[in-house]
């Protein structure tokens, strides 16, 4: 396939140039380079302390020296199971600082699928929570696993362990068993501060040699180890960053409610404030009473997050009260961000709320909307700087004109080399260069990009093709519905047919029929919900995507989502 015209590159900001040159180095010289800058600043602010970038490198070094000391080579692979906070951060630098490979692990997976991971990765260590220890135990010998290197929080806290249990991790309260010194079992916090320090960064082939591999959802399938390399991570950190040019180096500062074990947190979170020399804020997990209390007591300036984040926030009953006019950037991704989100968390905080677009595959943004430029609501925006991309027909694979729908495609520094032992399935996405995303879009014509939906979600009802993001942007209009997600269903006459799932605002109320009612109102009549279902939640990812399957799988079992 030829390049593309990139039309879309008439509405850069003039700050902005269409392409760049990316450092071609070891990932952690972002932490040495940074420390270099900016040795007494703070880089990480958890729960009341902080960490300078002097200490966190000076930590991240000895990760490392005690990795080698137990026999990691470069190229091995080094699994992290912990949920933001210091630790991670150590560990992941001090991971790349070695020349071994990370691989992001939820720390919510179950025993199946951690060991499905660990498996597959083939990871040699280990480093999780002591609270995690027992799910860990119970699979090891299945693993390679040669070393567990054991974390508390309290090892990152000002204060007493007993706050591990305030912070509802367990129910029971009880911390458990944890065999140290047993079968490779180390307490992380005594074994970093015995270790040696390495001297400097491992020397790596950065186009080749892989840095990261992050585990797709799975909500299709197997999960499979995305290889991501240095040079793919570098190059998408420094295109994201291109485009927040009104960055201040040195000077901002990050709300981490994201997790950092996944790509996008891990991009323009973790990735984006070392480059940038900004202090991260790390929070374990997102709740909206302590996220506004962050906001009001830290104002952190930039702060990227999924669309349940905003709508959680916007909702919340008390959000008046808090003073959020520190945040100026918010980027929204993950899943499709809803018009009257943007509009009511933008007159909140006077800061610029905007959707982008991307893939774990892709390391993960190919798409963004200007933050001071010329933005269209509810499109992903333009592809960034170096990337290119396109709309083809899923058929014939041609190229549509603007307007028309078809598979998106993209191309870029940032596309992964591949899946981890999987190259059969790596030449199915991966064609000439091209990333096959599986999401459906169509660009306009000034080159701004909008997904429709997935491929797989497609509802094709009496021979007509419904996208259930443009059922999904109605529903979200109607005063009463909070969230709402659109799935298809089995119908005996059509085939498929529009079933939508909603979370109704507290002390509101909403029935089928209005439901219908107002889409009809709205929408083509075969694009109306022929089924309404009323949830008290929908279930969804760590960052905040809504897992249409498992509200489908939960139909099937006849179980309420």
């Amino acid at each position: 396939m030829e390049e593309t015209a990139k039309i879309w590159l008439r509405h850069y900001p003039e700050e902005v140039a269409s392409t760049y040159n990316y450092p071609k180095h070891n990932l952690a010289r972002l932490l040495v380079d940074a420390a270099g800058k900016f040795p007494r600043k703070p880089a990480l602010y958890f729960m009341g302390k902080t960490m300078t970038y002097e200490a966190l490198l000076d930590r991240a070094y000895r990760f490392a020296g005690g990795l080698q000391s137990l026999g990691v080579g470069r190229g091995e692979r080094v699994a992290i199971m912990l949920p933001n906070c210091p630790s991670a951060v150590v560990a992941y630098f001090g991971t790349l600082l070695a020349g071994a490979i990370v691989v992001q692990t939820n720390p919510l997976y179950k025993e199946r699928e951690l060991l499905h991971q660990l498996c597959d990765s083939g990871a040699v260590v280990l480093v999780t929570l002591d609270q995690l220890y027992e799910r860990v135990a119970g699979i090891r010998a299945q693993t390679a696993l040669r070393h567990v290197l054991v974390a508390a929080l309290a090892d990152d806290l000002p204060f007493p362990k007993n706050v591990l249990y305030a912070l509802k991790q367990r129910k029971d309260g009880d911390k458990p068993h944890v065999p140290y010194g047993k079968r490779g079992v180390l307490a992380m916090r005594p074994w970093l501060h015995a270790a040696a320090p390495v001297s400097a960064c491992a020397e790596v082939d950065a186009e080749r040699d892989i840095a990261l591999l992050q585990y797709t959802g799975g909500t299709t399938g197997t999960a499979k180890g995305v290889m991501l390399t240095h040079y793919n991570l570098l190059a998408n950190t420094h295109q994201n960053l291109s485009w927040f040019y009104r960055s201040r180096e040195g000077e901002e500062t990050y709300l981490g409610a994201l997790p950092i074990f996944h790509v996008f947190g891990l991009t323009v979170l973790l990735h984006q404030s070392v480059l940038s020399g900004a202090m991260l804020i790390l929070m374990p997990r997102f709740e909206t009473e302590p996220v506004l209390q962050t906001i009001a007591r830290l104002q952190p300036t930039i702060f990227p997050g999924a669309p349940t984040m905003y709508i959680a926030l916007i909702h919340h009953p008390r959000v008046k009260r808090y003073p959020l006019a520190s945040i100026e950037v918010c980027v929204s991704g993950s899943a499709p961000l809803p018009q009257e989100v943007q509009e009511r968390f933008e007159a909140l905080t006077d800061g610029r709320l905007i959707e982008g677009y991307g893939l774990t595959e892709a390391s993960p943004v190919t798409h963004v909307n200007p933050i001071w430029g010329r933005r269209k609501i509810g499109t992903i925006g333009v592809p960034t700087p170096d990337t290119d991309a396109r709309i083809v027909d899923i058929e014939t694979g041609e190229t549509l004109p603007p307007g028309q729908i078809g598979e998106l495609l993209v191309k870029g520094p940032q596309v992964m080399l591949g899946y981890w032992q999987r190259p059969e399935e790596t030449a199915a996405v991966l064609k000439d260069g091209w990333l096959h995303t599986g999401d459906m879009a169509h660009m306009d014509e000034d080159g701004y990009f909008t997904i429709v939906d997935r491929k797989k979600d497609i509802i094709i009802a009496g021979g007509f093709n419904i996208y259930p993001r443009e059922v999904e942007e109605v529903l979200f209009e109607h005063p009463a519905v909070q969230e709402a997600a659109v799935a298809g269903v089995p119908d005996a006459y059509r085939g498929e047919t529009v079933k939508a799932y909603i979370v109704v605002k507290p002390g509101l109320s909403l029935t089928e029929q209005e439901v219908i009612a107002w889409c009809r109102e709205r929408l083509a009549a075969y694009k109306v919900p022929r089924q309404v279902a009323f949830r008290p939640t929908l279930p969804k990812t760590m960052v905040g995507k809504v897992l249409r399957r498992k509200l489908l799988e939960d139909d099937a079992a006849g179980e309420p989502s």
